[in-house]
């Protein structure tokens, strides 16, 4: 029971942080040295990672209109007026291969190196780091944008081009823990005119394939050899992300209607330094 207790805790955490730009991964980490899961260290490694399933569901139902590509109703770009391609939808299908494209150099890295990248920067000095360094990035950024017009004011209005740049501010978040995957496309996609409403639908449709991805890579990795705590602290994990996360990306899509992310950039830095302090006296 404790140790359900501790996934719920666990779920918790990731539906709140996987969605907000303050590093679902830095807290998962930290977490961990407070609460530890009584778990071998090799399915904690594959649980931190596949517990973002439950989170990625949560935007497949909320997007699901805007993500699926097929069906004649609310068909703003069918690919033809009559046969198959009335069912298709050529505008999501477009946003399909844009997602790809900011997958690409995060999927290369994180196959070849993801387990190095762990070894060396998955503690809490790396992720305070991380978690200070954005911050400050997302201060500096909304400052300098506060007043001037977004280039880009929806999610068809993104090119192959900004679509490539936004998976290599990814990349960021793909090598160090604490810089919140959501935080780095995002900063990246305000940098380079996106807006901020637009920014944040796109990262929550990049989140699909790269949480699908990096979960089945850590399953295969791992392998199906569950004993019977380990999947039910697996499938608690999961409900529990997934059912935090349908009102935390509700919150934050409203939020960002009215405010900008410096909260956010204020909240990483007072919290790098705390983990930093914390460090440094030896509570973690």
């Amino acid at each position: 029971m404790l140790e359900i207790l501790k996934a719920i805790l666990f779920g918790i955490v990731e539906g709140i942080t996987e969605w907000l730009p303050i590093s679902s991964t830095g807290h998962m980490i930290l977490l961990d040295e407070i609460v530890k899961l009584n778990v071998s260290e090799d399915f904690y490694s594959m649980f931190q990672v596949v517990i973002q399933l439950g989170a990625i569901l949560a935007v497949v139902i909320i997007f699901w209109n805007k993500i699926w590509p097929f069906g004649k109703k609310g068909n703003r770009a069918p690919l033809s007026e009559n046969g198959i391609g009335a069912w298709i939808k050529g505008d999501i299908f477009v946003l399909w291969f844009h997602i790809l494209v900011s997958c690409v150099p995060a999927a290369i890295v994180g196959v070849l190196w993801d387990d190095l990248f762990e070894e060396l920067f998955y503690n809490p000095t790396c992720v305070a780091l991380a978690l200070i360094v954005f911050g400050v990035a997302f201060i500096i950024v909304e400052t300098k944008k506060h007043g001037h017009n977004a280039k880009i004011n929806s999610v068809a209005d993104i090119t192959y081009t900004t679509a490539f740049l936004i998976g290599m501010f990814q990349l960021i978040a793909a090598i160090f823990p604490g810089t919140s995957r959501s935080g780095a496309t995002i900063v990246g996609a305000l940098i380079i005119g996106v807006a901020r409403t637009v920014a944040a639908e796109y990262t929550f449709y990049l989140a699909i394939p790269v949480m699908l991805g990096a979960s089945l890579l850590k399953i295969v990795k791992f392998g199906l050899s569950f004993t019977a705590m380990e999947a039910v602290i697996l499938i608690v994990g999961m409900v529990v992300a997934f059912v935090v996360s349908m009102f935390v990306i509700k919150f934050l899509m409203d939020y960002i209607k009215k405010h900008d992310f410096k909260v956010f950039g204020w909240y990483r830095i007072v919290l790098g330094i705390i983990v930093l302090v914390c460090g440094f006296v030896g509570l973690i």
